[in-house]
């Protein structure tokens, strides 16, 4: 929510994750937190799926997941539609927060974006999307927080 404020998305940032308090991502929460990892991991490994992220992905748009859909040429295969840019930018909101809270003390400015080189070889993911997510991620490395988030609100918001 801290994030999401920042940068000007008040009403995502009231809105963010509510699912989370639906029983079906609720209490995997509290059965498999660890602290240091996402709970649906756990939650994973136990059962071979998370039902709690099947139920998260599917009901808060900005997790890249949820834009997944059957593409209207090569054979319908799934593929990564084009994410609105507000969405991007609560999705790097959300990197970030979560990159904080997973590494605590050790965190730097460059753990989104470390997570995100290292898992982008299984996104489907729009290449627009992606190219948006990359650049944001890599200024806040670069740049850190407060500039990162100055040129969000002046440049990427802007008329949105």
């Amino acid at each position: 929510m801290k994030l999401c404020f920042k940068v000007g998305l008040y009403r995502q940032g009231l809105m963010h994750d509510l699912s989370k308090y639906s029983p079906t991502e609720f209490f995997v929460g509290a059965k498999y937190y660890q602290g240091y990892r996402s709970p649906n991991d756990a939650e994973r490994e136990d059962k071979g799926y998370s039902a709690a992220w099947l139920h998260h992905k599917g009901r808060n748009k900005h997790h890249l997941e949820y834009w997944i859909d059957y593409g209207l040429d090569d054979g319908h295969k799934m593929t990564g539609m084009k994410m609105p840019t507000k969405y991007v930018v609560e999705m790097v909101c959300d990197r970030i927060a979560a990159s904080k809270i997973y590494r605590g003390k050790d965190y730097t400015n460059s753990d989104a974006y470390d997570y995100f080189i290292h898992s982008r070889s299984h996104y489907i993911i729009h290449p627009e999307t992606e190219k948006l997510l990359e650049s944001l991620l890599l200024m806040l490395k670069e740049k850190g927080e407060d500039e990162t988030f100055a040129y969000i609100r002046k440049e990427i918001l802007k008329n949105k």
